[in-house]
């Protein structure tokens, strides 16, 4: 019992579950849908919402630096609009044939014998497009998209359509005043440490032994006061609440040896429990 006990102590490993974001961390910003993506939101907000050019790009940078997307900023301040509207303008035009299968990425994550899970605040179409185009379909045991955090997307009280006004961000950014409360959002995303949460409880993960990989700083700060390793990607730089920084997710094992380093130390583990046994029955 006491070898039982011994083995099972030091063959439990530093992290069981590696959260990885999908757009700028999965690829590279480099490939240019994050321009695209801001692009359609504005035009979104021009055509559809009734937003002055002039100011759309300014409301959309405050709306985002508040409430993390700015999706969420706009159901916030009072805009009316359907959620598979939004996404299929935002994410429907984007050129998804730029990016390309990454075989080296897939190897790396189907090397690991524990469970990858994705958190993306992206609708579970688009997430569907970037995981294909990117080869990596049986990777996840599990996709966490717009959809699982926030189910009920269509169903609003007419009163509130009927009589809710928008609230002036432009003006309140350009003349902050601490008696006004910021109206609050009904959607559920990063880098709410609520969204965090709901995460946790829907995948089982004990944030204590996950690594989390996002490319947004404040993502990966939110992560951090959660209990999350955390691995900010596309910089090399490290800032508050980032344990490691890596340029590229390709850098995976070179910043993380330790994660192999388990496995072949399980294994050997394994081996000798294996030698033991033969010998003890001999």
């Amino acid at each position: 019992m006491a070898y039982e006990d011994n083995f099972q102590q030091s063959s439990e490993a530093k992290y069981d579950c590696l959260l990885f974001d999908i757009d700028d961390t999965l690829y590279p910003l480099s490939s240019g849908l994050a321009m695209e993506v801001k692009k359609n939101i504005q035009e979104y907000m021009v055509q559809k919402l009734g937003v002055e050019e002039d100011k759309v790009q300014e409301l959309c940078l405050s709306l985002y630096k508040i409430y993390g997307t700015t999706m969420a900023g706009l159901k916030a301040v009072g805009y009316d609009f359907d959620y598979d509207d939004f996404h299929g303008f935002v994410h429907g035009r984007l050129p998804y044939s730029t990016l390309k299968p990454d075989p080296i990425l897939r190897n790396i994550i189907l090397s690991l014998p524990i469970r990858k899970v994705v958190f993306t605040n992206a609708d579970k179409a688009h997430a569907a497009k970037i995981i294909a185009r990117l080869g990596l379909e049986g990777c996840f045991e599990k996709i966490i998209s717009f959809e699982t955090l926030n189910p009920i997307t269509k169903t609003e009280s007419p009163v509130d359509t009927q009589t809710r006004e928008i609230f002036d961000m432009i003006s309140y950014m350009a003349n902050p005043d601490s008696s006004i409360e910021l109206p609050k959002t009904s959607v559920v995303c990063k880098p709410s440490e609520g969204a965090f949460e709901q995460v946790f409880k829907m995948a089982n993960i004990n944030p204590k032994k996950t690594l989390f990989f996002d490319d947004s700083i404040r993502n990966i700060q939110t992560g951090k006061r959660v209990g999350l390793h955390t691995v900010w990607v596309g910089t090399s730089h490290r800032e508050e609440g980032v344990d490691i920084a890596l340029e590229h997710i390709h850098n995976i094992r070179e910043a993380l040896p330790e994660l192999w380093d388990a496995i072949d130390d399980k294994a050997e583990e394994i081996r000798s429990r294996q030698k033991v046994a033969i010998e003890t029955i001999a």
